[in-house]
């Protein structure tokens, strides 16, 4: 987590759709203007962490920082929403510098699809019968079959979303790992996943896909029909997020281990 000296100047502000997201964005728009994102410092989202996720893979290449503030109703991702002292926070806020994780994905017919996911890549049975998944890790098999609903990769930012609610582990987000998560294994039964370095090759090859169809996503980019599906670190993309002092991802996800 580094201190931010920069000076944003230029603010674009993005929102979503919710009636209370949009008064926000006029509100704010009138109090410190609307830049265009081209040519502005920071982007500030005004929404829930559907919005920053969104608003994180479109600009992702565009190494700009974004500061969320919450409009939505979770907003892990985000800062609490106040109208007043928005550069004061910037100027004090505190830099996140995350990596996203790259899918490659082939389908029945033979065609390859690629997509970025900033919390994890999933893959899901699309029928009442459940997958079988062999799990390679560096170009070693490490699973010759698992029987499951699906399975997921998560980075440390993702690893307190849908990893988490499938009983995965909290990564700091510091943490040089990536969470390989089963969900509802069946066989299997007690293999409750592994944690694997960042830098790991994983591939999973789906086992009579023509009988049980597979899905991958990456965050919210879905194909279907799978039969082989890859997964690394795209190191060389940076993405860039801002919190408030005291607040931060990594304190976030620290106190996330202690609920209860």
């Amino acid at each position: 987590m580094l201190k931010t000296s920069a000076k944003f100047e230029r603010i674009a502000f993005v929102a979503s759709e919710t009636s209370e997201a949009r008064q926000a964005l006029d509100r704010m728009s009138e109090r410190y203007g609307n830049s265009d994102i081209a040519t502005a410092d920071v982007i500030v989202a005004l929404g829930g962490d559907g919005l920053m996720l969104e608003t994180l893979q479109r600009h992702m290449h565009d190494r700009i920082p974004i500061y969320g503030m919450n409009r939505g109703s979770v907003g892990f991702l985000m800062n609490e929403y106040h109208e007043v002292g928005l550069l004061e926070r910037l100027e004090r806020a505190e830099l996140s510098s995350i990596h996203p994780l790259s899918m490659t994905a082939v389908d029945r017919a033979g065609t390859t699809h690629s997509a970025l996911a900033i919390n994890e890549v999933s893959v899901f049975r699309e029928t009442h019968q459940v997958a079988k998944l062999r799990i390679s890790v560096d170009g070693k098999v490490r699973m010759e079959e698992l029987a499951c609903d699906g399975l997921l990769v998560a980075t440390p930012a993702g690893s307190t979303a849908y990893n988490l609610s499938a009983y995965g582990p909290i990564l700091p987000i510091n943490a040089r790992l990536l969470a390989l998560t089963p969900i509802s294994a069946f066989r299997p039964r007690r293999w409750r996943g592994a944690l694997l370095p960042a830098a790991a090759y994983i591939e999973i090859e789906v086992l009579e896909a023509d009988k049980r169809p597979v899905s991958a996503v990456a965050d919210n980019i879905e194909t279907r029909s799978v039969v082989h599906v890859t997964v690394k670190e795209a190191e060389q993309t940076e993405i860039l997020m801002l919190f408030d002092s005291g607040h931060n991802l990594d304190e976030r996800i620290l106190s996330e281990q202690f609920r209860y």
